[in-house]
């Protein structure tokens, strides 16, 4: 109001950002190693019994008491019953996709001669596992200073609350940063889910500890799009950013080389222009790797080389098998974000042989609501072609085209009218496959499916379905034509993979399919197809503990079993789908602790309803398995006459113990062999035993 001489600034003038804040609804979804997407005929590794067949879910009634049971078949006629309070003990079995396992013979030795022979094959890598370790404890970088009032000024203006997931990781990676030992995270999780905000606060408190931050992406258009964010998220702060990729001019990029090296640019956002012999930074402190999977052996080896004294954080969806395989076995650290933002929407995949019919169809369905489409094709050759032809299948569509050997001052333009809405139909090459954040466009076309891996699949699809409206993702190949095993069980993959963050378990089934790849120079897939994925971690983490002179991780993992005679299930009229159900048992068996098994149930409550009487049975002998692992009992039995409590041989009990026992047992309890024998009196008349032993249970194990 200039006649007033008055302006008023609100909070977008002043922090550059709506000050709205948008809660993100926690949903989440694809736990990289469940049983729940178990299908009957799958493998499985029984922990003490070897390699078994899946071959469902069972209710059965045994000696009176009814429970849900795993049924395993073994190699010949052994068959098991494992009771889903043991499902712990069981895990799915990953290997190449193309291995077929051999069943084990229960009872029999050959399964420990395998994890023996294995981890005999296992001493070398774990020993130089061992020696990276070490060299990583050694290595000294730089301990970066506490949050300064900056940092919480920059943060407060993201315009979302952070979802938990989020903040474990920024807390994660923060605690990383501030130690002296040199930072190398990998932060995985789906497109979408706000990996990018954990690096712009990672970088934020580099650049206030005075270093020097360097972002690197694998295409153009993904750094630029990083320029924009960062640009937009630092306005407000003395931050000298610079982009370096092939949209810098030349001249400028000589300068802005020459500003890196003198300390004059803070945060240097490129491609792997960055990773070139000419970049020099003058006080270099942390390095963020964006999608590292789509990055050649020398663009890592030099990452590699900036990682031995510098802080390194990785970004990645779908981390290559050699990638994740290294965080599982604890060579990298690990966090794993799985909240979906709110009203996000899962991508629908349709895989189906190429047609007019069905590409005229997508694109006029989707011009119908007013949105934009994708359509990939990866074939330079002929994409003007086929630009030709889709403006004939759909004339109302504007069409423009996009591909890697076009000029940059070609591809700019293209891209920011296609963002502006005044192009429907971008048909381009991979281009597209990282970064590119265009809320409006929903549904993708894919040429030839069947020719891209099951990441790289994944990471297109992920260019559609970033609003809350419904996204489509035709995936086509040609019919006449007889796919690969290999192609199918890709294309398979990315169909039953569609829910919300499933992009970990997208990653493991790479892994199934394509081997876990080299670690260390030696071949490991002969390993991991004679146990299974699950197993071979665990005697590589065995191994390496060993030499570390740490307690063996089997050791240092107690177990109470809980052998009783109850009915205690989910009936099927509570939970009728039996993967959630197998999803639920899984939660159940994992939790150590009773506020683990408090939130676990809490959740069931929520999703399913009240308990019907056997789950409420079932929620009650978890949090007595929880006391007992806390006490340390390893085994409890209950049969109609007495209740037997396994404490060990080195147990004693002591002065304080022996009246209490005494009180709750009424003086029917005695001590024999590591073990703890209470007789039971009989319950009486309609009335049922549980009723009396269930509390005198949990009693007896507090008092230890």
């Amino acid at each position: 109001m200039p006649q007033l001489r008055l302006r008023v600034l609100g909070d977008r003038e002043i922090f550059g950002l709506p000050p709205k804040r948008v809660k993100l609804r926690a949903i989440k979804e694809g736990v990289p190693v469940t049983l729940s997407d178990l299908r009957v005929g799958d493998f499985v590794v029984h922990a003490v019994h070897g390699i078994a067949r899946y071959d469902g879910l069972r209710t059965e009634t045994i000696l009176g008491a009814t429970q849900d049971y795993l049924a395993l078949q073994f190699a010949g006629t052994d068959r098991m019953l494992v009771p889903v309070t043991q499902m712990h003990q069981v895990t799915k079995y990953s290997a190449a996709e193309s291995a077929t396992p051999h069943l084990s013979r229960m009872g029999g030795s050959d399964w420990s001669r395998t994890k023996s022979r294995v981890s005999e094959s296992l001493a070398k890598i774990a020993d130089g596992l061992v020696q990276l370790y070490a060299e990583r404890e050694l290595a000294r970088g730089h301990a970066f200073a506490a949050d300064t009032p900056w940092q919480a000024e920059m943060e407060e203006a993201f315009p979302y609350e952070l979802t938990p997931d989020q903040r474990t990781a920024i807390d994660a990676v923060k605690t990383d940063m501030e130690s002296a030992r040199p930072t190398d995270r990998l932060i995985c999780g789906d497109v979408g889910y706000g990996k990018t905000e954990i690096a712009i606060r990672a970088a934020f408190k580099a650049i206030a500890d005075h270093k020097q931050v360097a972002i690197v992406a694998p295409t153009t258009l993904l750094a630029d799009q990083h320029f924009r964010t960062f640009s937009e998220r630092f306005a407000s702060f003395p931050i000298r950013i610079a982009s370096f990729s092939r949209f810098t001019h030349r001249a400028a990029l000589r300068e802005q080389l020459q500003a890196l090296a003198e300390g004059r640019i803070d945060l240097a956002i490129g491609t792997h222009r960055l990773l070139q012999k000419d970049v020099a930074f003058a006080e270099l402190g942390l390095v963020v790797v964006d999608e590292e999977q789509r990055f050649g052996v020398m663009h890592k080896e030099r990452l590699k080389e900036y990682r031995t004294n510098v802080d390194a954080i990785t970004l990645s969806a779908t981390p290559i098998p050699r990638t994740l395989h290294m965080s599982l076995v604890g060579v990298r650290d690990l966090s794993v974000i799985r909240t979906a933002p709110k009203n996000r929407l899962s991508v629908k995949t349709v895989v189906v042989p190429a047609g007019d019919a069905v590409v005229a169809h997508a694109i006029a369905t989707e011009l119908d609501r007013g949105g934009q489409v994708y359509y990939l094709h990866n074939r330079i050759e002929s994409i003007y072609a086929l630009r030709n032809a889709l403006a004939e299948l759909v004339p109302r569509a504007r069409i423009v085209v996009a591909h890697g050997q076009m000029r940059e001052r070609e591809v700019e333009p293209i891209m920011q009218a296609f963002i502006d809405g005044q192009s429907d139909v971008l048909v381009a090459t991979t281009i597209i496959e990282n970064g590119l954040d265009i809320p409006n466009v929903n549904t993708m076309i894919v040429d030839d499916a069947d020719r891209f891996g099951l990441a790289q699949l994944y990471q297109l699809r992920g260019r559609v379905g970033r609003s809350n409206q419904q996204a489509y993702c035709y995936l086509l190949y040609q019919g006449h034509k007889a796919l690969s095993e290999e192609a199918q069980a890709r294309l398979e993959a990315i169909v039953e993979f569609t829910h919300l963050g499933s992009g970990l378990q997208i990653a493991m089934r790479d892994l199934e399919i394509r081997g876990a790849g080299n670690l260390l120079g030696a071949a490991q897939s002969g390993f991991i197809a004679s146990v299974g994925f699950d197993t071979y971690c665990q005697l590589l983490a065995d191994a390496i503990a060993q030499r570390r002179g740490m307690a063996a991780p089997l050791e240092a993992r107690g177990e109470a079993v809980i052998d009783v005679k109850i009915n205690a299930f989910i009936p099927d009229d509570y939970i009728p789908q039996v993967s959630q159900k197998i999803a639920v048992y899984q939660q159940l068996a994992k939790a150590r602790g009773e506020d683990e098994v408090d939130d676990v149930a809490a959740s069931i409550r929520d999703r399913f309803g009240p308990f019907p009487e056997p789950l409420e049975r079932l929620v009650e002998l978890t949090r007595l398995r929880a006391i007992a692992l806390r006490k340390r009992v390893t085994r409890v039995v209950v049969d109609e006459e007495r209740l037997t409590l396994g404490v060990g041989s080195g147990f004693e009990l002591s002065a304080a113990m022996v009246p209490r026992f005494a009180a709750l047992t009424k003086n029917r309890f005695r001590f024999s062999e590591g073990k703890v024998l209470v007789d039971l009196p009989h319950a009486p008349p309609g009335s049922r035993a549980e009723d009396l032993w269930m509390p005198l249970l949990r009693e007896l194990l507090e008092a230890i």
